[in-house]
Order: structure tokens, then C-alpha cells, then sequence
């Protein structure tokens, strides 16, 4: 049950993580907000690790920290990238499928599923291609903007499903601080840190609490993404792609975006294969 209830608190987390950072990009571009939001998460993590004090690491698990935090970034600036010329309910229910990703790996490497689980995840992955799927407007203009947004979302979705497994195998190994502190250091290193050198690096007081918000929800999607994947890496990881559906349809009140039937399909067998998954793992 913890696995289920790590992955849905990672979805609620990353959920606000994408409509704060959807805003924040539409108002100062996608790299400035990656860059901020990594220097927020650092902010609340480098203090937390500290305290827990640094742990002994070898070649393996670095390996495994590397690609979490190379492959978490590279996903949120797919992301961001996308909201900026798509809709959030066409690139967040795509980039949701890193949960399927990372459970296929998983299940590669050797994770054991119980019983009808497997069915479960499927509906999973299905829904969230439909609520994906969806466009709403027949204009040459829009189709293209769709279709760019919707490529991005399936590259971010490739970068976190990486991600998510390399984060569900350290996090068995290492304090959940030092799980998570990977992607803010890359994040910093990699993108704020050119940005300021370059004299590029934007912020505007409408855009600064949408980050401040998005950089500690990204934190805390990680912390409940960890501790679900000690009890099972596959659940967690596909629960967690409920952000996409939460997304979705929080954009629809707050941005007025309209889904298709299609993403409402896709949608309802997201949140039915909830409750066979909750039910499988109570």
C-alpha cells in the first residue's frame, strides 16, 4: 500500500509542478524556469542531505545518480519547452508515460508483479495515450502546434521513465535526500549556472511564485516517488503518470483548455486502473 499511496502523492506533487511551471514558462521561457526551479529544489534539499549526512557511494550507484539527474532534466525542459507552443492537456498526459517506462524496466530487470497487476498497468498506458490523443481544433496552425508539443511530450516521457528507475534504485540504497538531490545539482550546474554567466537568465515578480511553488512540489513528488519505489519501483512509477491526468484536467479550469472524448476516455480508464491497482496492492 505504501507503493500506491508514494505513487499518488508523487502525482499530486508533480501535478502542481507542471501547472505552476506551464505559467512560469509562458511568462519567462522554458530554460529560465527549469533553472529556477532547480535552484529552488536545491535550496530545499542541499540542507536536508547535509543533515543526513553524506553516505558512501561506489561507481554503480553514481552511474545510477547521473542518469537520474541527466535524464529529470532533460524531461522538464522537454516539458516546459512543449507547454510553450502546446496544451498541457496534450504534453502532460504523453510525458506521463515515463511511469509506464520506468515500469517496464523494472519489470526487465526482475521486479515481480502480483497477479492481474500487470492487466492494470496496461489500462494504465492506454489511458494515458488517449487523454493524450485528443484535438480539439481543426486548424492546419493548431494541428502542427499539437503534433510539436505532443513529440516533445514523448521525448520528456522517454528522459523521465529513465529517470524514475534510476531514482526507484537508489532510493533503496541511499537516505531519500541524497535520492533526490541529483536532478537539482545537474539542473544548477547545467542550466542556471550558463544562464547567469550568459546574462540570460529571466524572472519577473508574476512568474517568481509559480516557481518557488513548482521547484518544492518537484521536491516533494520525489520524496513520495522514493519512498513508494522501496515498496515496489513499478506501481509507484505508473502512479506517479497521474500527474498527467490531474494536469490535464486542472488546465481545463485553469488555463481553458477543452478535452476531446477521447482524452476524457483516456482519462476515466486512468482513474478506474487506480482503484483495480489501489485494491491489488491494499
Amino acid at each position: 500500500m505504501i507503493a500506491v499511496l508514494g505513487g499518488l502523492g508523487a502525482a499530486l506533487a508533480w501535478a502542481t509542478t507542471m501547472i505552476c511551471g506551464t505559467r512560469a514558462a509562458r511568462l519567462i521561457g522554458a530554460p529560465s524556469v527549469l533553472a529556477w526551479v532547480m535552484l529552488t529544489g536545491l535550496v530545499v534539499t542541499l540542507p536536508w542531505a547535509l543533515i543526513q549526512g553524506v553516505p558512501e557511494v561506489d561507481g554503480r550507484v553514481t552511474l545510477w545518480l547521473t542518469l537520474a539527474g541527466a535524464g529529470n532534466c532533460a524531461g522538464l525542459l522537454l516539458v516546459y519547452t512543449g507547454v510553450r507552443i502546446g496544451k498541457v492537456g496534450v504534453v502532460a498526459p504523453i510525458a506521463s508515460t515515463e511511469g509506464a517506462i520506468a515500469a517496464l524496466i523494472a519489470v526487465a530487470a526482475g521486479e515481480q508483479l502480483a497477479s492481474g497487476t500487470g492487466a492494470a498497468l496496461a489500462l494504465v498506458a492506454v489511458g494515458i495515450v488517449l487523454a493524450g490523443a485528443g484535438r480539439d481544433s481543426p486548424s492546419s496552425a493548431s494541428r502542427t502546434s499539437d503534433l510539436e508539443a505532443a513529440l516533445f511530450g514523448g521525448a520528456a516521457a522517454l528522459s523521465f521513465g529513465a529517470s524514475l528507475y534510476a531514482t526507484g534504485r537508489v532510493g533503496t540504497e541511499l537516505p531519500v535526500s541524497w535520492a533526490i538531490l541529483p536532478p537539482r545539482v545537474v539542473g544548477v550546474v547545467a542550466i542556471a549556472l550558463p544562464l547567469v554567466i550568459a546574462a540570460r537568465l529571466q524572472l519577473t515578480r508574476r512568474a517568481l511564485p509559480f516557481v518557488l511553488v513548482a521547484g518544492v512540489a518537484e521536491v516533494a513528488g520525489f520524496a513520495c516517488f522514493v519512498l513508494g519505489a522501496r515498496h515496489g519501483i513499478a506501481i509507484s512509477a505508473v502512479l506517479a503518470s497521474q500527474f498527467g491526468a490531474i494536469a490535464a484536467v486542472a488546465a481545463v479550469v485553469l488555463f481553458r483548455e477543452r478535452l476531446t472524448r477521447l482524452q476524457v476516455v483516456g482519462i476515466a480508464a486512468i482513474a478506474a486502473s487506480v482503484a483495480v491497482l489501489s485494491a491489488l496492492q491494499a
